[in-house]
């Protein structure tokens, strides 16, 4: 079975097929801030300090392996995909990951509509950048909700897969809401208190709700590949207060035959000196 091949001219490697033998990883940044991510968007991001810096959650020992990522769940009038494919694993119409030198590029089509996200660190900055593009290749009017989803960790990597006894009860998260210019979920577990540091989740376009809280998004005894809020349609605007914080938004997406649009999130380290 042939997996992807080399695209010399873009200087790029085409996964064709969400099926590989293993997840099959780029490295994106290369100043200070630094993501992995999978061809199915799997992966976790830092800044300098992989483990002490850790901003988005990742599990070793996952069953699959590639379980957790930065992932984007589509609803369109109750067809619920990822165009990761992974984590809900429904068939798509097209999949293609495109590795390239310091970004990612990934697409996946369902059903009449194309969703292409483009993931890259700009030079200088403290972020990860994903350029999402949603695009109505049918015939008719489309109407769906895209919901964003990243489950920040407590920084530090170790402390935040052993010590449950503790952690369970620090996380903590502040939602603006700056319609219509867009929406930004800061992750502020222990800021001022131990840390000068935070992370921001944020989206350039208005939105039609949000959670945090993992458990609400995901609902009891559920896995994110069938979790409650993209299933049901509706976000639960639910706040963390300790226990897991994520950052998920919910937009509404309406297009025309052939039209496009394009969404841009930011998933963002800052650091204030102590005077500050």
């Amino acid at each position: 079975m042939q997996f992807g091949h080399f695209d010399d001219e873009a200087r790029e490697y085409v996964i064709t097929t969400p099926h590989t033998p293993y997840p099959w990883i780029n490295y994106l940044g290369s100043e200070q801030f630094f993501s992995l991510i999978s061809h199915q968007a799997g992966g976790y991001s830092f800044y300098r300090d992989a483990r002490m810096r850790r901003l988005t959650r990742y599990r070793y020992n996952n069953i699959p392996a590639d379980a957790g990522g930065r992932y984007f769940y589509v609803n369109d009038g109750g067809d619920v995909w990822t165009p990761s494919w992974l984590p809900v694993k429904a068939d798509l119409d097209h999949f293609e990951t495109r590795h390239g030198l310091g970004y990612t590029r990934i697409t996946g089509a369902r059903g009449g509509l194309s969703v292409d996200t483009l993931y890259f660190v700009p030079l200088g900055e403290t972020a990860e950048v994903q350029k999402v593009t949603v695009t109505n290749t049918s015939d008719g009017q489309k109407s769906v909700k895209l919901f964003s989803f990243a489950e920040f960790c407590l920084w530090n990597a170790q402390d935040d897969q052993t010590n449950y006894q503790r952690n369970l009860s620090i996380g903590e998260v502040e939602v603006e809401l700056d319609s219509p210019h867009g929406a930004a979920i800061y992750h502020k577990t222990e800021y001022r208190e131990r840390r000068d540091h935070y992370a921001v989740y944020a989206v350039n376009a208005p939105v039609v709700g949000f959670d945090t809280d993992r458990d609400s998004f995901v609902g009891a005894y559920n896995s994110l590949g069938e979790a409650t809020v993209p299933f049901a349609g509706a976000a639960t605007d639910s706040v963390a207060s300790g226990w897991y914080p994520i950052a998920s938004h919910a937009l509404e997406v309406t297009l025309a035959p052939g039209e496009s649009r394009e969404y841009v999130f930011v998933l963002g380290y800052v650091e204030n000196p102590d005077e500050e």
